[in-house]
């Protein structure tokens, strides 16, 4: 069995960054815009939530626990057809494909943020909270200036660990036919047809490299870490 990886030189600029001279990025490139964009907004739902569960612990606990537990029970697939035909009958009009799918991912990855960020505030000393409310600070100020910038160094190799499966997970965006890396992949396979290994070796590669470097970054900062 023999190997022509030319259809990867041959192919290589639409599946690193799709039509971006034509305003429509893809590939990798999209693939990486649709981790980061989903990333940031999920950090900040879920450690917003995570406060919100930390400072009432009554039933706004218990719903957020409940909505959680709701969102980590159904398969990403589903949560992302439902954005996709949910969206523009909310706004009344179509949304692009990369932002549902964006939305999806946030909207999905935040609830284990959620519950990440309030296991590493539980987990620091209840006299850092005793400290704070001696000093005459609320529990918001509390959060602001004492257990957040505490915990937060603590839990970046897990956010990066969401991270990395959120960038694998990014690969179902093929199903609304948002042109990322996985969906380029198929379509230049469709077109060629006989090269079916080479193209899904060069996209497994891709996809290692991207989350090999991420968890060189987690690597790096927990040792950055002053003990």
């Amino acid at each position: 069995m023999t190997f022509n990886f030319a259809v990867i030189e041959n192919n290589l600029t639409y599946l690193l960054w799709g039509r971006v001279a034509e305003g429509q990025p893809g590939g990798v490139l999209l693939t990486i815009i649709m981790a980061i964009g989903a990333g940031v907004l999920a950090w900040a739902v879920g450690v917003t939530l995570a406060c919100v569960a930390w400072r009432y612990k009554g039933w706004p606990r218990r719903a957020l626990f409940i909505w959680a537990e709701f969102i980590r029970g159904i398969p990403l697939i589903f949560v992302i057809f439902w954005m996709f035909f949910l969206l523009p009958i909310v706004f009344g009009g179509s949304i692009p494909g990369p932002l549902t799918v964006i939305l999806a991912l946030a909207w999905f990855t935040s609830a284990a943020v959620m519950h990440t960020t309030l296991a590493g505030l539980n987990a620091l000393a209840a006299g850092q909270t005793e400290a704070g409310v001696s000093s005459g600070f609320s529990e918001w100020q509390i959060l602001r200036y004492i257990l957040l910038p505490q915990a937060m160094p603590n839990l970046l190799p897990s956010y990066i660990g969401l991270m990395v499966a959120l960038l694998k997970d990014t690969s179902l965006a093929f199903i609304v036919n948002v042109p990322e890396l996985t969906t380029v992949a198929g379509q230049v396979n469709n077109r060629e047809q006989i090269y079916p290994t080479e193209i899904f070796v060069f996209v497994g590669v891709i996809y290692y490299l991207l989350c090999y470097g991420l968890t060189q970054l987690a690597t790096r900062l927990g040792a950055a870490k002053p003990a």
